[in-house]
């Protein structure tokens, strides 16, 4: 039996000596090796804190002590630790093991912290509680790494944090130099200096708070013996523990880019692939073109918050190095530094991960469109990406920022189109644009059968019955759905506003035209572009019946992008029984064999789909 295998949970630790927890942490990162790289997930960051994870369970008593991890990207060993081992055999799929601490799988998991820079905020807010309610025999213990730091929130809770009543609260800062690539930045050369134990003021012992370290992050024993220590103190303190990201792992720790931060499904010995991507990038695409549109035009520069590569700023960062800006996790001061710059004469395209402008909603609003300030936003991930779970689906852009004056928003079907808005996004100079998009395969491009006043149409076939209004990536399903009805002897009409936010004028009078219109879009239903599209058309005196089809107004369980979009119902089968239930009713439905009829063609476009992909299924 190995070691692993005696690991229930933390107090399994307890009884052993720091050799057995070191030979216990080399299963630990062969099993995240082997398990990580058959799912794909995070595995540089979990690599990295294995000494340290078991070094916090064997000192401190978890879930009587309150561990928060920021970011949950680092929690894997946790999760290994506190007896969820046997789930990374289903890591990120629909119905396993999440990717991030999740407080429905353990006791041991107390937020769902995957969004940078919280964890400071949290532990405060646990430890006042714990003076509050008497309890003074347990510690708090935050985990943020020197990336996390970067953001303007960790901050916050640091300041009041010093600035509190004493109490029993740990700040382990894992600093190995990195977020998602080297941190940068006055702070990161301060950890720079305490790294080397240089002579001058301490920056954490000036603010009031307890310092101790700078201890290797992989020497258990030392580890164990910094943070009696702390934990003995009885009052904020911050132990500074110096790890290597990717560490074990040739692979990982090799990749500069980003030490095998958030790695796809590979070969553990190579370090390969084991899949094609299936053709370019949307976030491909994007960073190609807006190079092209850099060369042409000297304004244009590239902001972004610590994720350089991921949003598609690599090749922009090697072309043009002076033209690209990373302010580290830091959204909000991306977006208002962003205005400063357009003041300033520039135009500032900044790239973003859809989850993650909800950060910066306030600058964008009251620093960029209230100015009325010509930058670009450009947000990936958006819609649902699925394996990342609740936090990371991209499903509020649409609806959050509906509200936003004078800001236009761009939803692209394909790689043409993303390069076609892009350049439009960037020529637009009477306020703020956005351009979102998933993460994936752009796939076959969907030429437009013919144009009016901006608005695409993709499909034209029998009686104007039903009008379908697909947004950005949703096409394809839009098209499947107009197939089907017209196999039933049902017209569709099948349209792409480009430009979905305002509403073009056209569709008013198009759905007039027609028996019945119907909205398609990844984005929550709840204020999104249907929800536009609606109120625009009652504004307008269109008495067409609109059904809108989107996300629920809920948080969405991982899993593959295909398994959530059907689980929320956003499928050609469902969306299609759902419009022929809703122009002819159930009843006449199934007595007029439309419903037989479209059971019979869904199983035929499936054994087509299956005969075009070797026997394959979904």
């Amino acid at each position: 039996m190995t070691l692993l295998e005696t690991v229930h949970g933390p107090e399994s630790l307890r009884g052993l000596e720091p050799d057995q927890l070191d030979a216990l942490a080399e299963e630990i990162r062969a099993f995240l090796v082997d398990r990580v790289c058959a799912s794909g997930g995070h595995l540089g960051p979990n690599l990295g804190v294995v000494e340290l994870t078991l070094a916090l369970h064997s000192v401190f008593d978890s879930p009587r002590d309150r561990l928060v991890w920021d970011t949950g990207h680092q929690a894997y060993v946790h999760k290994i630790v506190t007896g969820r081992a046997a789930g990374f055999d289903r890591l990120r799929k629909r119905g396993g093991l999440s990717g991030y601490p999740n407080p429905a799988e353990s006791e041991h998991d107390l937020v769902e912290n995957s969004h940078a820079s919280t964890a400071l905020s949290y532990a405060d807010g646990l430890a006042r509680a714990n003076t509050h309610q008497g309890r003074t025999d347990r510690a708090v213990v935050a985990v943020i790494g020197d990336g996390a730091m970067t953001g303007g929130m960790a901050w916050e809770g640091l300041n009041n944090i010093a600035g509190g009543p004493e109490r029993p609260l740990v700040i382990v800062l894992n600093d190995n130099q990195r977020s998602y690539a080297p941190t940068r930045g006055g702070f990161a050369d301060h950890l720079g200096e305490l790294r080397a134990e240089a002579p001058g003021p301490n920056l954490f012992e000036q603010l009031g708070l307890a310092y101790l370290g700078p201890v290797d992050g992989h020497d258990v024993a030392a580890l164990q013996r910094v943070l009696r220590e702390a934990r003995g103190l009885g009052r904020p303190v911050v132990v500074h523990v110096v790890t290597e990201k990717g560490r074990g792992f040739a692979p990982t720790e090799q990749n500069e880019l980003d030490r095998g931060h958030a790695v796809k499904p590979m070969d553990p010995e190579t370090g390969e692939p084991l899949a094609s991507s299936g053709g370019p990038s949307f976030t491909s695409v994007f960073g190609q073109e807006l190079v092209r549109i850099a060369e042409r035009r000297p304004d244009v520069v590239a902001v972004t918050a610590a994720m350089l590569e991921p949003t598609g700023l690599l090749p922009m960062q090697q072309r043009f190095p002076d033209r690209v800006v990373d302010v580290g996790i830091a959204e909000q001061h991306a977006v208002t530094m962003a205005a400063g710059m357009s003041l300033g004469g520039t135009h500032p395209v900044v790239a973003i991960y859809s989850t993650f402008v909800n950060r910066a909603f306030d600058q964008l609003l009251m620093d960029v469109a209230l100015h009325r300030r010509p930058v670009t936003f450009v947000l990936d991930r958006s819609g649902v990406t699925g394996d990342d779970g609740p936090s990371h689906n991209g499903m509020w852009d649409l609806s959050v920022l509906q509200v936003v004056p004078g800001l236009r928003m761009a939803a692209p079907r394909d790689g043409a189109r993303l390069a076609e808005l892009l350049q439009e996004a960037v020529e637009w100079r009477e306020g703020p644009t956005l351009v979102r998009f998933p993460k994936g395969a752009t796939g076959e491009d969907i030429p437009a059968k013919a144009t009016f006043a901006g608005t695409d149409v993709l499909h034209r076939a029998g009686p104007l019955d039903v009008l379908i209004v697909s947004v950005g990536v949703m096409a394809r399903v839009a098209l499947q759905v107009a197939e089907v009805l017209w196999a039933q002897g049902i017209g569709a009409t099948v349209v792409d506003p480009r430009w979905v936010t305002p509403v073009n004028t056209t569709l008013a009078d198009m759905a007039r035209r027609h028996r019945f219109a119907v909205t398609v879009e990844d984005n929550s239903r709840t204020s999104g572009v249907g929800s536009a599209i609606g109120q625009f058309l009652r504004d307008e005196g269109v008495r067409t019946p609109l059904r809108e089809f989107g996300i629920p107004r809920r948080f969405l369980d991982h899993g593959s992008r295909a398994d959530v979009l059907s689980a929320c119902g956003l499928t050609a089968q469902h969306i299609a029984r759902s419009v022929v239930e809703e122009i002819s009713g159930p009843e006449e439905a199934r007595m007029n064999g439309l419903v037989t009829d479209f059971e019979s063609e869904m199983a035929r476009l499936m054994d087509e789909e299956r005969g075009e992909r070797g026997g394959e299924t979904r």
